[in-house]
């Protein structure tokens, strides 16, 4: 077994239009990068020699992964459509409802809705507020309670106003980091984004939570030309599918040691491409371009 060195650094985005097959692999380099392995069964009845500069150095690795070969297609490879996902049109309203703090405090009314590009944005109108601090919304997929303290803000946070606020004030707030299907946050937390030497209470202290909404959503089905199924472990592609659909179909998978891009696209019947396209921001290493060993690959188009 053969390891590369520990000190690559994160690597340079790999666009879709790179295609790689066969013998040839992607990667995501998660914090901290975990070491890609190769076996090679020569090389344990032999001393190994030591590494030149130019075969293992960090370097000599991070300018492989920067500029990675792009072989020539294979015809099956070249045949496969692109892969595509249906969009929701622009100004679908895919969730909506009132707030109101248990007080009665505050008050405004929310919806969400459909860019038509894969994001959406929250929409916030007839903001209301006796508090005497500034008041801000985040979304989050963990119920919250009031009186909590929020450690961490959570998606399309953004500050409404407060006691100075003009009545009825709105706002059009794009919820970056929602995916391409953001039901799964079901919660909005209206909260007191008071300073921290702020003289107030300590129930409207900052980051405390002063009122959790349920957001109930009915986002339009999607239609996708890009449907994994798991055939099972296979040379180069032995890792182990660790979450499915509600439909019972692979949803993420974990790379293995030696796997290689074009088996686990076949393992999955989906194209090299697809593969790509479900998992952005993919790098890839190396001249033979294997996968990172404990990479999570994503296998759901509605993840992506």
């Amino acid at each position: 077994m053969r390891t590369a060195p520990r000190t690559v650094a994160t690597l340079g985005f790999v666009t879709i239009g790179i295609v790689a097959l066969g013998g040839c692999s992607l990667l995501r380099g998660p914090e901290p990068v975990p070491v890609p392995t190769r076996s090679d069964a020569s090389e344990s009845a032999s001393p190994k020699p030591t590494p030149t500069p130019d075969e293992s150095s960090a370097e000599a690795l991070l300018e492989a992964s920067a500029h990675p070969r792009t072989p020539t297609p294979e015809p099956t490879e070249a045949a496969a459509p692109a892969p595509t996902l249906s969009r929701i049109a622009a100004g679908t309203v895919v969730a909506e409802g009132n707030v109101a703090s248990p007080l009665g405090s505050v008050h405004f009314h929310f919806r969400m809705v459909s860019d038509g590009d894969d994001t959406f944005s929250a929409q916030y109108s007839g903001f209301t507020s006796t508090l005497p601090v500034p008041v801000s919304v985040s979304l989050f997929e963990k119920p919250r309670a009031v009186g909590d303290g929020l450690t961490y803000r959570g998606v399309g946070d953004h500050q409404l106003g407060g006691a100075t606020a003009a009545p009825g004030s709105s706002a059009t707030v794009p919820l970056d980091g929602s995916g391409v299907d953001p039901s799964g946050l079901t919660t909005l937390v209206t909260y007191s984004s008071a300073g921290p030497d702020a003289a107030v209470p300590i129930e409207l202290g900052p980051g405390k939570v002063l009122a959790v909404t349920t957001v109930r959503w009915s986002v339009p089905a999607r239609t996708t030309n890009v449907r994994p199924v798991d055939s099972g472990t296979r040379a180069n592609a032995a890792g182990k599918v660790t979450a499915t659909t509600a439909s019972g179909t692979p949803k993420s998978y974990v790379v293995a040691p030696d796997d290689l891009i074009g088996d686990v696209a076949a393992r999955f019947g989906i194209s090299v491409r697809a593969l790509v396209w479900l998992n952005e921001g993919v790098q890839v290493f190396g001249d033979d371009q294997y996968l990172y060993e404990g990479t999570t690959l994503n296998l759901d188009p509605l993840a992506r």
